[in-house]
Formats: C-alpha cells, sequence, structure tokens
C-alpha cells in the first residue's frame, strides 16, 4: 500500500530528505550539506548541481534504511529556500551560472534605483514585497546579463528561470514540468498578489521575460511525475510544494486567521495566517502568499517578518569567532553568566531585514568592557536573535490592531531551551514547541499527503500535531522595557 509521503527539505546550507507515514510520523531523515560559495563580499551563491546531487545523495540514503519501498511512496512533497534563483538549459537540464541565494547582495544598487526612480510603492502594492535583493526578481536580472551564452539560448527558446523548488521538479520529472507553487511565487517581486500569476508590468521593470518563467500552480496536488531517474521508479506524484516558512505555517498546523510561528532556521522568519484576504502592511513587514489547496481553493495569505540572521549567528562564532566547538555548545556557554552583561550584538552581517529593510547595515557589538567574558558574547548572541524577533513581532501587532496568539516555535535552534526562554520573555508571550521541530519536513509532507489524498482535510491534520513544551513569561514588564531600550540603542548604532 502506498501510505508513505517522501519529502524534501532543500535548505540553506543543506538538503534534508525524510520519510513520514500516514499517521504523521517522520520515521527517518538524512541531511547532506553543500558548499557555500563567496565569491566576494556581500555575494553568496551555491552549485545547482552540488544541490542536485546532495537531493539524490538524500533520497539513496532514505531508500537504504529499507522502512519502505519505492513503491510504497504515495507521493513526493517539496519545500525549498526561498527567493534563491536558477537559469538553466531546458534541453541539457544544466544551470547556466551558480545559484543566487536569498542572502545576497549583489543587487543592492540596482534595487536602489529603482527606488531613487519611484516604482517601490507600486511593486509593493502589486506583489506585496519591498525593493530589496533579498527576493527573486533583480536575482533573476543579474542573471540574465551574466550567464555565457545566454541571448542564443533565449532566441532558441531554451532557457528556463526558476527558484529551487522549480529546479527540483524539474530534475525530478526528467524536464516535463516547469512549475512553481504559489508560495514560491510570492516571493519573487513579478507575481500579482491579487491576480495569482506573473505581472507584466513587474516582468518588464525587472526585465524578466515571463516566457522564461514556470507556471504557477497550488501548493498541494499533482504537478508532476518522477521519470528517468537512478534512485527512484517513474510515476511517483509530485504534490506538494511551499516555500519553507510557508511549509513551517502549514507543518505547525497554523490554519486559522491570527495563528503564527517563527522558525528558528539560517535566519529566523515570522509568518502569521491573515486568511483569504492579503493584509498591507504599514509597518514594514511583507505581505505573501501562504498556500493553495487546490485549484479550487481560494488562497491563504500571510503577514511576514523576517531577520536574515539568526542560526548563522552562532555558526560565525563557531566557524570565524572559534568561541565554541559544535552549535549546540551556545546554550551551555550563554547559560554561564547570568545576562548579557551590558554586551549588545546587533547581527547585521548581511544587512538588516523586516522591519528595519537596511541592506547597508553592518554587524556590531556594543558595551564591551574588561569584565566581558565570552559567555557575555554567547549571550548576547542568543538575546539578539530573540530581540530582532520581538521587533518584527511588534510590527505585525500594529498592523493586525491587536495582541498576537501564542507564538509556535521550530527550527533547528527552537531545541535550544534558553533561548526559547529568552525568547518567551522579550515577547511577552507564551511559546509553543511542537514533537516535530523540523515543521518544514511536516509541511511538505502534509501537503503532499493532501495532493494525493493520503489525507482529506486540515482538521485530520490538526489532529496529527502535537505540543511538546510550552515556554511562559518569566520577566517582568518593567524588566522588559530595559532590555529593549538596550536593544534599541546598539540598533541605532548600526543602522548609522
Amino acid at each position: 500500500m502506498a501510505d508513505f509521503i517522501l519529502a524534501i527539505d532543500q535548505g540553506t546550507t543543506g538538503s534534508t530528505v525524510a520519510l513520514m507515514d500516514a499517521q504523521g510520523r517522520v520515521r527517518a531523515a538524512v541531511n547532506n550539506e553543500f558548499p557555500q560559495i563567496y565569491p566576494q563580499p556581500g555575494w553568496v551563491e551555491h552549485d545547482p548541481a552540488e544541490i542536485w546531487a546532495s537531493v539524490e545523495k538524500g533520497i539513496r540514503a532514505i531508500l537504504r534504511k529499507k522502512i519502505c519501498k519505492p513503491g510504497n511512496i504515495a507521493a513526493i512533497g517539496i519545500t525549498n529556500q526561498r527567493e534563491t534563483s536558477i537559469v538553466w538549459d531546458r534541453q541539457s537540464g544544466e544551470a547556466l551560472n551558480n545559484a543566487i541565494v536569498w542572502q545576497c547582495r549583489r543587487t543592492t544598487d540596482f534595487c536602489e534605483s529603482l527606488k531613487s526612480a519611484g516604482h517601490e510603492k507600486a511593486v509593493k502594492k502589486k506583489s506585496g514585497l519591498v525593493l530589496d535583493p533579498y527576493f527573486s526578481a533583480s536575482k533573476y536580472r543579474w542573471l540574465l546579463q551574466h550567464s555565457k551564452g545566454l541571448a542564443r539560448l533565449l532566441r532558441a527558446g531554451r532557457v528556463a528561470a526558476g527558484t529551487v523548488d522549480s529546479y527540483l521538479v524539474w530534475q525530478l520529472s526528467g524536464g516535463e514540468a516547469h512549475v512553481t507553487d504559489v508560495s514560491n511565487a510570492s516571493r519573487t517581486s513579478l507575481m500579482n498578489l491579487a491576480k495569482v500569476d506573473w505581472d507584466d508590468s513587474l516582468c518588464e521593470l525587472f526585465e524578466v521575460p515571463k516566457d522564461i518563467l514556470p507556471r504557477i500552480v497550488p501548493s498541494a496536488g499533482v504537478m508532476g511525475h518522477t521519470r528517468g531517474l537512478s534512485v527512484l521508479p517513474d510515476g511517483i506524484p509530485i504534490a506538494g510544494m511551499a516555500g519553507d516558512q510557508q511549509a513551517a505555517l502549514f507543518g505547525q498546523a497554523c490554519f486559522a486567521p491570527g495563528e503564527a510561528k517563527c522558525t528558528f532556521g539560517t535566519g529566523s522568519f515570522i509568518l502569521m495566517n491573515t486568511g483569504e484576504q492579503p493584509l498591507t502592511s504599514e509597518a514594514g513587514l511583507l505581505t505573501t502568499l501562504a498556500w493553495q489547496l487546490g485549484d479550487d481553493a481560494k488562497p491563504v495569505y500571510a503577514l511576514e517578518g523576517g531577520a536574515f540572521i539568526c542560526g548563522a549567528a552562532v555558526q560565525w562564532l563557531r566557524d570565524g569567532l572559534q568561541i565554541i566547538r559544535r552549535a549546540p555548545d551556545i546554550e551551555k556557554l550563554a547559560g554561564s553568566v547570568s545576562d548579557h552583561g551590558g554586551v549588545e550584538f546587533v547581527p547585521a552581517l548581511t544587512g538588516l531585514g523586516a522591519p528595519h529593510w537596511a541592506p547597508e547595515a553592518r554587524g556590531t557589538f556594543t558595551g564591551l568592557t574588561r569584565g566581558t567574558e565570552r559567555g557575555h558574547i554567547a549571550r548576547a548572541t542568543l538575546d539578539a536573535m530573540a530581540l530582532q524577533n520581538a521587533d518584527i513581532l511588534r510590527a505585525m501587532e500594529q498592523d493586525l490592531g491587536k495582541r498576537m496568539k501564542p507564538l509556535r516555535v521550530d527550527g533547528g535552534a527552537a531545541a535550544n531551551n534558553l533561548l526559547m526562554q529568552i525568547q518567551a520573555d522579550v515577547l511577552g508571550r507564551k511559546l509553543i514547541r511542537p514533537q516535530v521541530i523540523e515543521t518544514t519536513v511536516a509541511g511538505a509532507c502534509y501537503l503532499a499527503g493532501l495532493g494525493v489524498g493520503l489525507w482529506q482535510s486540515t482538521g485530520e491534520i490538526k489532529r496529527i500535531w502535537q505540543v511538546e513544551r510550552e515556554f511562559r513569561v518569566a520577566m517582568s514588564a518593567a524588566a522588559r522595557r530595559r532590555r529593549q531600550a538596550s536593544w534599541e540603542e546598539a540598533l541605532g548604532r548600526a543602522l548609522l
């Protein structure tokens, strides 16, 4: 009986392949990292061939566990790092350049030129996004201008462009399907949120031909089948797809308006379900499309705020400053001191995201004294991860006009109990951590399962989702205000 879902969670630093059964249990997961490429300061690239190789390797490893036979896989679900942009040859399937990663800032000057020309208001009204190098459109433009032989391939109709989800479906389907789901399309700056289709004027503004873009499809439903692979048989439906943050929102069972989650990954991202109508932000947040469950279903929208550096700050302490040996060591080191000791760290290592949108900002440490220890640096880093999320939450509440419900948390760093307690304290909100904290995988599986009828409704999925632990607020309101004031002073220096 085909009652397993194979999930591909293609992330910024590695690809996870996982297997979920019909009861919603993740039976196995394998992660394979791949190289990060930094051609010059502020630039970040991936080799698409390395991405695909990491996915193939993960699929082989999962099948070697013999939990199920390939014939027992009912569907494949995909979730992916968003905004990362790829162009490839439709004929050979080979990428025409390295992928430009979502963190990359190389198109800052172009985005600033569009702002200076007065285009930001129109772009935000149509796409829900601000003009920032974070999003895919300016990356596509750069790739189209800097890939060798591209003009000839364009004339021959051989160029395909897409985010990582599109590239993976192309590879899985042997080039038969060039698609993207509504959530990923909404992160490009090229999709009209109201029409849920590519916008002619936005494509013209960013100089991206519409005919190279993928077809936009719902997040749940069969969008292709495996073909010509060495790792899987032909004919397995690819039936669920969403950008990683939308997949995490779905995986957290945030199906009702007002329900929200925060994912602690390379960056940190808060998304809140706003229902079937897009809510325009006046506080520096993004309006995005969360998912669409089939052709006849109405799209569900979300408000989003993201901080570019979260878990990446811990990696920097490990690899750059070398004050910890392993990323999990930060919890013990930060817990060795009672507080941050006056040290503030603004982790603007690749600029600042929501609600500031300051690509020129750079990381800063303030408050250092002769008494500063490694523990204070570690604690200031955890505090910063939580405080930047608090800034996003307050912006969300400003847009909503009311307090949010308790926040659901997930991602690798959500396993850090000290960080979760700090987050609850500086937010002034209860946090809820689920049993499965890698909810991007869960979201991809739930969408694919719905896409092939393994589950019939979100109500069934709601019953599968379970709480592991709650973190209640332990900080007084007065202490929270003092902590926020210290953070805002340091933030002001980083934004100078």
